[in-house]
């Protein structure tokens, strides 16, 4: 009884290893999302920290709203694009916890 606690330990300490290295290479990961065809882009970090932001000059002599729709859209996108590589990257490591449908990891 006592070597599979000590067993199970272990194992908890490499998942939690796994783990941390996990979200410190998701946090580096850059996703770029797009908007107008490629017109406005945003470069942003796992973290949903933006990098970068790109507006082609053909977008300037659009209207200030236009501009501001096309913007949000490009962050939005990459939002999306942010959480589904964060996703699919954890499901590896949380795929032996059998964790209930649904549940949210903390990231």
């Amino acid at each position: 009884m006592k070597g599979s606690i000590s067993d199970l330990m272990q194992q908890a300490q490499k998942m939690q290893a796994d783990m941390q290295k996990a979200q410190e290479e998701l946090a580096g990961a850059e996703v770029t999302g797009e908007s107008g065809a490629g017109l406005v882009s945003v470069v942003m970090t796992g973290r949903h920290d933006v990098k970068r932001v790109s507006i082609d000059d053909a977008v300037l002599t659009e209207s200030k709203e236009v501009l501001e729709d096309l913007l949000a859209a490009a962050v939005n996108d990459a939002v999306r694009k942010v959480e589904s590589h964060n996703r699919e990257a954890m499901s590896g490591l949380a795929g032996g916890l059998n964790l209930p449908a649904g549940f949210k990891m903390p990231f």
